[in-house]
């Protein structure tokens, strides 16, 4: 709603604006330039996020002070917060990094931001940067034509410096002009009501423009020119600096618990700093006032001391704020609770997650994992077991024939109320990743895709087979229910083997999932042989024979799907020596080795005595 009135009322404003003053369309445009820059900048940088950052960012979270680095190191580069906010929120809610290591890259952001700030008072300003944003123009252009990624990546990050220069210049331009007609410092308001008048001039600019930067630009411009005061430009600065955290919350909007607590920490640290710039404004001149004359800086030159100042509250803002990141984490988790819905809802997957390769994949194979996790406790369930049964090194056959039944799962209602919901979700996801099908990431998807679908059939199985447990796992005869409780044994046996492989140091070996599909394959043709058996001495009646039959090859293949599932989420695909090793072993022989080798028995062998004791 607020935005239905917003926007229209700001180009009420600009239309008017334009029609009354020809500088103020200068000025106008180019903020509009220098807004188009950001955005080519972010775009640039974005082709660079398909893997290279994640790994980054995984080697540079460990500590706190490592995240405070990298989010000061990689808003320097991008020059942009707000993207390295967003960027962060979808890490956190891909379950990348932690909230503490969140918190970090955000307070180191806002370090960062403050380079933009040095960059245009004392390199923008005192020179014609508008003779470099041309060839910079030209070449971005010619390289995002190029069909390489890294090239158009490369071409729109020269794009958008040169929109940048460029936007600079015609502000410049339009701000000069602007003091030859009107001065705009007449209407400067000294003390605290001015500088509590202009901190919400820059919150409600910043907010408008999506970007401090550009505000900070506008600011430093202006001040160059005197249509601003000195005092009033800091207020501004402050008011530029509280009102970036809009697009963090706009961006946790669509996040899970933990993006909406990152944005949180965002508010808090940049209301605080607010807070304390405003109360020590004047003791920060007086030390801004002498860091610029022992370091050289003119008296005269307040674009640079507007940097000095936008550093100085930004540091002590993260120094006053850092010792407190773990009650900060604290205070957070317990104001903005998980919720636990009725229904289980995807924990990892954001819309803004879906634009960054390398973190959507991360956010799917997490979500993928706890599926398969909650289709482990259906199934185990389903099949008569206790989990810490399955888990143990108990005989999983002689826990099964100790039951006298096997009770009814509603398979059904479970799969609604735990895997329903993240599998659709999950789809939905993959249909909005925006990346290129020919992206290497695409067949990481691709497979967590068929692994997702690969576990929603394992628990339908399940449910198939679980018709037959209960009816045949009783006293009315022997030989159907040692057979039963041997497939049930088998599926359980399975699932452990998989636990204690995901469980172990290291990636899984690829010959321990392919030792267990052969071992399958062999049960399964001894068990045909058994039944084949069974059905012609009569032990069983044909109806029961087509019964065992039919459930075998649902056992079959929840087995083989388990083990799929557990291939593609716990075995890195990325190692070639674990693909050589797959084809090496596939080979039946070698297969054979490692089977013999296992002391385990997995099943017990089908009764051959008739029910009725003959």
């Amino acid at each position: 709603m607020l935005r239905k009135i917003l926007i229209p009322t700001i180009l009420l404003i600009l239309g008017f604006g334009f029609w009354v003053s020809t500088e103020f369309k200068t000025i106008a445009a180019g903020v509009a330039i220098f807004l188009f820059g950001m955005l080519s900048l972010e775009e640039g940088f974005r082709a660079f996020t398909g893997g290279a950052l994640e790994k980054l960012l995984r080697r540079t979270t460990s500590s706190t002070y490592h995240s405070l680095g990298f989010g000061i190191v990689s808003t320097t580069l991008m020059q942009s917060s707000s993207l390295v906010s967003v960027i962060t929120i979808s890490f956190l809610s891909a379950g990348l990094i932690t909230l503490a290591a969140g918190i970090g890259i955000i307070f180191g952001a806002n370090l960062g931001t403050t380079t933009g700030a040095w960059l245009v008072a004392g390199f923008g300003l005192k020179v014609n940067i508008s003779a470099y944003a041309m060839p910079m123009l030209v070449f971005g252009v010619i390289l995002m034509f190029q069909p390489s990624k890294q090239m158009k990546g490369f071409g729109y990050i020269l794009s958008g410096l040169g929109f940048l220069f460029l936007g600079i210049h015609y502000m410049k331009e339009g701000f000069d002009a602007f003091s030859g007609n009107i001065d705009l410092s007449q209407f400067a308001v000294s003390g605290y009501p001015g500088l509590f008048l202009f901190a919400l001039i820059g919150i409600v600019a910043t907010v408008v423009m999506q970007s401090s930067h550009a505000t900070l630009v506008l600011i430093i411009t202006a001040l160059s020119v005197n249509q601003i005061s000195y005092e009033n430009a800091l207020a501004l600065a402050i008011g530029s600096n509280v009102g970036t955290t809009i697009t963090a919350i706009l961006g946790a909007m669509s996040a899970n618990e933990a993006g909406k607590r990152l944005a949180a920490a965002h508010l808090i640290f940049n209301l605080v700093t607010g807070v304390i710039a405003i109360a020590l404004v004047y003791q920060l001149m007086e030390l801004i006032d002498w860091f610029a004359e022992q370091v050289g800086i003119a008296e005269d030159d307040y674009s640079l001391k507007l940097a000095v100042f936008h550093t100085v509250f930004n540091l002590i803002g993260v120094l006053v704020m850092l010792p407190f990141i773990g009650k900060l984490v604290t205070v957070l988790e317990r104001v903005i609770p998980d919720t636990v819905p009725e229904v289980d809802q995807p924990k990892y997957l954001s819309s803004v997650s879906a634009d960054y390769p390398g973190t959507a994949v991360e956010a799917l194979r997490n979500e993928t994992t706890r599926i398969y996790d909650a289709a482990l406790r259906i199934i185990i369930n389903g099949l008569g077991f206790k989990r810490e049964d399955v888990l143990s090194d108990v005989n999983l056959y002689k826990v099964a024939s100790s039951q006298s039944r096997v009770h009814r799962l509603d398979i059904d209602a479970v799969y609604e109320r735990r895997i329903k919901g993240i599998y659709s979700a999950i789809i939905a996801f993959i249909s909005t990743t925006t990346f290129s099908r020919q992206d290497e990431h695409s067949a990481k998807i691709h497979w967590l895709r068929e692994t997702s679908k690969n576990i929603v059939e394992a628990v339908k199985d399940t449910k198939h087979l679980q018709k037959n447990l209960v009816r045949y796992v009783g006293p009315e005869n022997e030989s159907m229910r040692d057979a039963y409780n041997g497939m049930r044994a088998e599926v359980a046996y399975i699932i452990r083997e998989l636990e204690e492989l995901r469980e172990a140091e290291g990636a899984i070996d690829m010959s321990s999932l392919d030792a267990l599909t052969l071992m399958i394959s062999e049960d399964y043709e001894k068990f045909n042989a058994e039944l084949s058996y069974l059905i012609g001495e009569q032990v069983i009646t044909p109806f029961m024979g087509s019964s065992l039959m039919n459930d075998s090859r649902y056992v079959v293949e929840i087995m083989e799907n388990l083990i799929q599932a557990a291939e593609t989420l716990f075995v890195s695909r990325d190692e070639d020596l674990s693909q050589t090793v797959h084809e090496v072993l596939n080979d039946h022989h070698e297969l054979d080795n490692v089977i013999t080798n296992n002391p385990e028995p997995v099943t017990e062998a089908i009764s051959t005595e008739k029910t009725d004791g003959t």
